[in-house]
């Protein structure tokens, strides 16, 4: 089975009036992206717990942030007609919906669930292969283009243990 390419999105909140303020993927030749992105007009929500989390302070994204529209044509780019997997799909395709919508785009990739790629095996290993994963990985923020190699990373060991011959 191929390798996929992983996405993740850190937000500024987790449900209503949250939006987007970080988009990174992992590609399996180990390419990585990741962008701040400036607030779009409107994406006004701060939750205080997700900052705690990603670590990320709304002046920072004022600051460093990159314009909506040219994360998009620069994820285009790169991902286009691809399948992009992400392990918060309903999430991820709210947050990446209102990123498109706010640059007037529309994605040329498909968001998928990485759970699609998962059988019975990797699905029993999943959360103990991850936090071994991550504790080899010792990566020191939660951010997008991190959380994407860990996912990939992940994926990876667990059908690594899964084609083994004791399984």
């Amino acid at each position: 089975m191929p390798l996929p390419v992983i996405i993740d999105i850190e937000a500024s909140g987790f449900g209503r009036g949250s939006y987007p303020i970080e988009v990174g993927y992992y590609m399996p030749d180990g390419q990585a992206y990741c962008s701040l992105l400036s607030p779009a007009d409107g994406w006004t929500h701060w939750d205080e717990s997700a900052e705690a989390v990603h670590g990320i302070d709304r002046e920072l994204l004022v600051s460093k942030g990159k314009p909506v529209a040219e994360v998009c044509h620069t994820l285009n780019r790169a991902l286009r007609g691809q399948r992009v997997y992400c392990d918060a799909w309903a999430y991820d395709y709210v947050w990446l919906s209102l990123m498109y919508d706010a640059a007037g785009l529309v994605p040329s990739f498909d968001l998928k669930d990485i759970r699609e790629l998962l059988g019975e095996c990797e699905k029993s290993l999943w959360h103990g292969t991850r936090r071994e994963v991550e504790a080899r990985l010792a990566l020191t923020r939660h951010r997008a283009s991190g959380d994407a190699r860990l996912l990939f990373e992940t994926l990876l060991e667990a059908r690594r243990q899964c084609a083994a011959p004791a399984h």
